[in-house]
């Protein structure tokens, strides 16, 4: 037994067991020894023998449970039985025969109620709270109504029984309180451990990251430095072809290396940003010239658009743009084999202060399935990883453009249809230094900055002395090889000691100082260079020349007291240019007719059409006319139209007129066919080539052969195409596209335009009064016999949306010029409801006889600024026949069909009528 309490007792403090199933040993524990305690009392106050007996057995069953659940690892079974048998039967006999209300059982519903809450979960503790409180409702209901099924208690019974249940259930509490408060307690310890670890871990691996970054950029340094002066010196293709293979590999090296040390610091959360002012086109320069030779390795062409009107001077983290843009084009070129790789740079939105930058990058690869899109920035993850097994990378680079990208507070999307390509766009907001634009970019690419046996250093300075400081040798030959054709006198040191003796003797300009050396650090040598007594150096600019790299480094130096900062490896012309900056200007000779351009380069950067913000995109069904297609600048995808001489695609291979004749005068079937999801991911991944997002207005979804849920399906493969669901067809489906188009056009983004338009489609008054019901039929929209009937009894039929459904609305019985007059005049019999900016009248096969007609009479009931006749599309047109004609429109914002007095007047729609 006591073995067996030593178990539970160690059951109880261990941690890493369910914290409820815990709470649930110590419960019933508890309450065992409750029950223990009430029979002794109920012996001495010689309570009822049958309520003793009663509590003796739920001892036992109790206790039964409990070992169970405990042995058997089944707590929760336990558990639940338990209280069940809480619940349905103990509580309630306890009730019953221990006096009632006026006896302890009370005491022991809220027990009960207790219990449920803290040990039980999910649905079993709802109903079982529940069921609790019907049964104590059931049990004081009886007691009112039917007192005689209560065995009562006397005075002295009452008192001890009610005094003792309440004692009982107190310790119960406090011992329960007690441990749960020594439970978290002991579990915010662990945490608090857990924690520290994680942190003591976290310093352990950037601290390895950042000395494996700073022992590989060492050699590396000099891997660099040596092949320039090799590609500087060299005549023969061969070597120099070796050459740039080696800078390729050993810049693909620092790419990885720079990588793996972000990831670090992004996830440690000690990545920061250093904003500076900066020229964007040099930013986009560089980084098109580097990429340029990716492109060019693998022959894919390379196509560059730059808006001319971006900023000329921008303040932001030049480095990490530089970083995402690298990294999304590589992507970009690593996953195509052939084809084309696309950069767009445009302007989005701009205040005085600030601007949008928009890069864009489109390619013609393999793509990207739907359901891995989500997973796409994830760390170390790679899609489609067996059929990209012999594709190099380490996953990280996307995972770290995400993250950058949220750094700076912009967005990234991506658009891909999988075989087809892929496009990211990548929004970053930037302070304007200057608003001068920057212009047309040349449209040739520049010089690498190393040319092949075609270097020319970018000054001479015989005059200027620089010391550099080194503990590495082969560090300090790659600086005397870089400098050595601007004449500079170049002096070196091994450490700070010896840099120390120098600057006694010696007067340098610059001194070029690496930052971990033995004995004494680059910043100890530093600060003691310029305190030095009777030194000749202590005026001198100093330059961090080292391998460790990253903003918080750059920050350090600063702070320190440094000139300038340059990682390892450096280049010969980052390197001149730090010493121009710092060299005294008369020290300095620089020959200025020595051109950086050659002229065997290609071009690479054309002047496109800029990308735009947003296009409004719906389906031909939508009866838009052609100019205000234009005028919008809309896209129309096609409905095919499937004929027994096979698909033709609506508006554009067919005509309405040539369809009808088709149907009705060669009795041959045709029918609208639903747009596929291969149409829709082709539409959408066509116009993302020019375009940052996409809004979609689709046909109703509630009506037959809607292709609003293709729309939406294929939407989920882009980041940016958004489906709208407009409740309409015909020109309401158009006034809704229209409406939004106009938005566009005027500057709105595309979160704005959804919202208004949400708020605006339900406006809309779509009606239709058709002639007859022959080609429902045809289409089987109705049967054979009704349509019939309504020809044999001349009913005209009003066909209306409401809620995004068809309905008949009303019918007409007689001609048809008598069902159009009474058509019109009920659509427009509240004129004050109605807003008057533009009307549709949308038909089929109307005569320009018939739209005289109606014209006149619209115009004599009200009065609208624009009116539009328009032809339904074929589509249309085989649903209703020739002879259905409607008027579209909206309402005016907080009207509802009400009273209202006629207007009369003309409308200036006579151009459109007379085309």
């Amino acid at each position: 037994m006591r073995a067996i309490l030593k178990e539970i007792k160690e059951y109880l403090l261990d941690w890493r067991e369910d914290a409820q199933d815990r709470l649930f040993i110590l419960l019933t524990g508890i309450a065992l020894c409750g029950m223990i305690i009430a029979v002794i009392a109920g012996l001495v106050i010689r309570e009822n023998i049958s309520s003793l007996a009663f509590t003796m057995v739920a001892f036992f069953i109790f206790a039964f449970l409990v070992i169970y659940g405990y042995k058997k690892r089944k707590i929760r079974v336990a558990a639940n039985i338990l209280a069940i048998i809480l619940v349905f039967l103990f509580f309630p006999l306890v009730f019953f025969t221990s006096g009632g209300i006026y006896g302890g059982a009370p005491i022991w519903f809220v027990f009960g109620v207790l219990f449920i809450g803290m040990i039980l979960k999910g649905k079993v503790r709802i109903i079982l709270f529940f069921s609790e409180m019907i049964m104590v409702c059931i049990c004081y209901y009886i007691e009112f109504n039917f007192p005689q099924f209560i065995i009562p208690h006397g005075k002295i019974e009452f008192y001890s029984d009610s005094l003792g249940s309440l004692l009982i259930v107190s310790v119960i509490l406090t011992i329960l309180m007690s441990f749960q408060m020594y439970t978290y307690r002991k579990e915010n310890e662990i945490v608090k451990a857990q924690k520290d670890e994680i942190d003591v871990l976290n310093k352990a691996q950037n601290r390895f990251f950042s000395s494996m970054s700073h022992e590989i950029r060492t050699p590396i340094n000099t891997i660099i430095g040596l092949n320039e002066m090799i590609l500087r010196e060299n005549k023969s293709d061969e070597i120099a072809e070796d050459a740039l293979n080696i800078q390729s590999a050993s810049n693909m090296l620092l790419h990885l290396v720079n990588d793996i040390l972000d990831m670090s610091k992004l996830q440690s959360g000690q990545m920061k940003l250093t904003s500076v002012s900066y020229s964007p086109r040099e930013l986009i320069l560089d980084v098109v010239t580097m990429m340029q030779v990716q492109t060019n390795e693998k022959k894919l062409q390379f196509n560059v658009d730059v808006a001319p009107d971006i900023p000329s001077v921008l303040k932001g983290d030049e480095v990490r743009i530089r970083q995402i843009l690298i990294n999304i084009i590589n992507n970009a070129v690593k996953y195509t084999e052939e084809g084309f790789v696309s950069f767009s740079v445009q302007c989005g939105s701009r205040s005085r202060e600030s601007v949008t930058l928009v890069f864009t990058v489109s390619d013609s690869g393999i793509g990207i399935r739907s359901e891995n899109i989500d997973s796409l920035f994830n760390a170390f993850s790679r899609m489609d990883e067996e059929k990209n097994r012999l594709i190099e990378g380490t996953g990280l680079g996307l995972s770290i453009v995400k993250q950058l990208t949220d750094l700076m507070g912009g967005k990234i999307s991506v658009n891909s249809v999988y075989t087809k390509g892929s496009t990211f766009i990548i929004e970053l907001p930037q302070m304007i230094m200057n608003e001068e634009p920057i212009g047309q970019l040349e449209t040739q690419k520049r010089r690498s900055s190393v040319n092949i046996g075609g270097y020319h250093q970018s000054f001479e300075a015989p005059e200027a002395r620089v010391l550099a400081v080194d503990d590495t040798r082969t560090n300090l030959m790659v600086v005397e090889k870089l400098l050595r054709d601007t004449k500079i006198k170049l002096d070196t040191a091994s450490g700070g000691a010896r840099a120390l003796k120098m600057t006694l003797e010696n007067q340098y300009d610059v001194i070029l100082m690496d930052h971990y050396m033995p004995e004494m650090d680059g910043i100890e040598c530093m600060h003691k260079i310029r305190e030095q007594v009777g030194g000749l150096s202590k005026e001198a600019a100093f330059v961090a020349l080292t391998a460790n790299a990253g903003s918080e480094s750059k920050d350090l130096y600063e702070k320190e007291g440094f000139d300038g900062y340059l990682v390892k490896p450096v280049s010969g012309s980052t390197l001149e240019k730090e010493l121009y900056r710092l060299l005294p200007k008369e020290l300095i000779t620089v020959d200025y007719a020595k051109s950086d351009m050659t002229d065997d380069d290609t071009l690479w950067i054309s002047s496109r059409r800029n990308r735009v913000p947003v296009v409004i995109t719906t389906s031909s069904s939508a009866d838009i006319p052609e100019s205000l297609v234009q005028k919008y600048k809309l896209a129309i995808l096609p409905i095919l139209i499937e004929t027994e001489e096979g698909s033709f695609r609506d508006s554009i291979d067919i005509d309405t007129d040539s369809l009808l004749d088709y149907m009705f005068k060669e009795k041959k079937r045709a029918y609208m066919k639903e747009i596929s999801l291969e149409d829709y991911e082709s539409f959408f991944a066509d116009l993302l080539q020019f375009a940052n997002n996409i809004i979609h207005f689709s046909v109703s979804s509630k009506v037959n052969a809607s292709s609003y849920q293709r729309a939406v399906e294929a939407s989920k493969s882009f980041d940016n195409v958004r489906i709208v669901d407009t409740g309409q067809i015909s020109s309401g489906q158009g006034l809704i596209a229209l409406e939004a188009g106009r938005m566009s056009v005027e500057g709105m983004d595309a979160g704005e335009i959804i919202s208004e338009i949400e708020e605006k489609k339900n406006r809309i008054v779509t009606s239709f009064v058709v002639d007859n019901m022959d080609f429902l039929a045809r289409t089987n929209k109705i049967s054979k016999g009704i349509a019939s009937i309504t020809k044999a009894f001349m009913i005209r039929s009003v066909l209306s949306f409401r809620k995004g459904k068809i309905v008949l609305s009303r019918i007409y019985v007689g001609s048809r010029e008598h069902a159009r007059s009474n058509y019109i005049k009920h659509v427009l019999r509240k004129p004050d409801t109605i807003d008057r900016r533009v009307l549709f009248i949308t038909h089929v096969g109307l005569t320009r006889k018939e739209l005289k007609q109606i014209r006149d009479e619209v115009e004599s009931r009200v009065v609208f600024d624009e009116v539009y006749y328009q032809k339904a599309s074929p589509s249309i047109a085989t649903t209703t026949g020739p002879g259905t004609f409607g008027l579209l429109f909206w309402r005016l914002p907080g009207k509802s069909v009400g009273s209202g007095q006629a207007s009369v007047g003309r409308n200036g729609a006579d151009d459109t009528l007379r085309g």
